[in-house]
């Protein structure tokens, strides 16, 4: 790997730098600039993982530079190293987008650590680019692909129905699959979905579609990487920013159509992690803001999900998820229709029982008409 050092020495050889030498002792590449003027024409020449530069250079500002870099060059680190022991060039430094700041003088492992740890960091940042790059090509070809077969098949209305539902039941699949589920669990939430939407009074057509829409609203998580999706431990705070994106890449996924059961489909996936306090994501709306089928699936979502095993735990009766739910009253969850829900408890328990021990390929979309005993 190429490390680059951009100092206020006037020599051009590697071997003449300290730090030059100090880093390709340690294995890595390096080569020296005496002018901020020589660093642009090394840097054109060829790629840089690191720059190492003084806040002090000839002719400019090592801040000035660092940003230049940053913008010309986004997959360059640049470290900065000073005798500046001043709080605020620290502080411009890292805000125009330095990732370290070592002071002189320095132990030679407190420069070598600050490198590794700022390679580090480029070569996530740059893992991560690459996968959203990468993902956002999958979403526009699955989109396109999707766009294309409900086109495909607008002459039959009763093809067309039955394509679309069967579309929705294959990727909620999909999506569950992913997550090492039995797919046990669209089949519940559509059900949860339905009758509280019909406690809460939508009409027979709109919960006809809430009962199709709601099994996908987690297919976003195909587009998560599995080492996150299936990770048993805690999430870093980086990780769980990316899980929180399945909200968004969901909405991607089915937004845009022109088929008003995708774009309900779209709604839910992105506003069922949404909070009434406006503390959820992924956009922070709140109350009124959150559309009511994203605060149904919420309910149901939370409901099943404390209700079933985890691989970090055992799943919580039933009256243990209602209490631990009613906590979040009018701040996590409507209040209006976690009451409704809840005021439904022998429906909900029959819903839970009956999807569990049920087939889940042949219950996922149960007709509104279905009534449980």
């Amino acid at each position: 790997m190429n490390a680059f050092s951009s100092s206020t020495t006037r020599s051009r050889s590697a071997r003449s730098s300290p730090l030059a030498r100090l880093l390709g002792s340690r294995g890595y590449e390096c080569a020296v600039a005496g002018s901020a003027s020589e660093a642009r024409r090394l840097l054109c020449a060829e790629p840089f993982a690191l720059v190492l530069c003084d806040v002090h250079m000839p002719g400019e500002s090592g801040i000035d530079f660092v940003q230049e870099v940053r913008a010309d060059y986004p997959d360059t680190a640049v470290v900065m190293v000073t005798g500046l022991d001043d709080p605020r060039y620290v502080e411009s430094a890292l805000a125009h987008g330095a990732y370290g700041y070592v002071l002189k003088p320095f132990k030679p492992n407190e420069l070598v650590i600050n490198v590794i740890n700022s390679l580090r960091r480029r070569a996530l940042e740059i893992e991560n680019r690459d996968h959203r790059d990468r993902l956002e090509q999958t979403v526009l070809e699955r989109t396109a692909t999707l766009r294309d077969t409900i086109t495909q098949l607008e002459s039959s209305e009763s093809e067309l129905r039955r394509l679309r539902e069967e579309t929705i039941r294959r990727l909620s699949w999909a999506a569950e699959f992913r997550s090492n589920e039995t797919g046990q669990h669209i089949v519940r939430m559509s059900l949860y979905c339905t009758l509280l939407a019909r406690l809460a009074g939508l009409d027979a057509e709109r919960r006809e579609m809430v009962r199709i829409a709601s099994p996908m609203h987690d297919v976003g998580k195909i587009g998560i990487p599995d080492r996150i999706l299936l990770k048993a431990g805690s999430l870093t705070p980086e990780e769980r920013q990316v899980m929180e994106a399945h909200t968004e890449i969901g909405n991607r996924i089915l937004a845009g159509s022109d088929v008003e059961l995708l774009d309900l489909a779209a709604l839910m996936a992105l506003t069922h992690h949404e909070r009434i306090d406006g503390t959820g994501y992924p956009r922070g709306l709140e109350g009124d803001e959150i559309p009511v089928e994203g605060r149904i699936a919420a309910i149901a979502d939370v409901f099943d999900a404390l209700t079933s095993d985890r691989v970090y735990r055992g799943a919580f009766r039933p009256d243990e998820a209602r209490e631990q739910m009613l906590a979040g009253r009018g701040t996590q969850f409507d209040a209006e229709l976690l009451d409704l829900f809840f005021g439904a408890w022998h429906d909900v328990l029959a819903i839970g029982r009956a999807a569990r021990d049920s087939r889940p390929l042949q219950t996922a979309l149960l007709p509104d008409s279905a009534r449980l005993g």
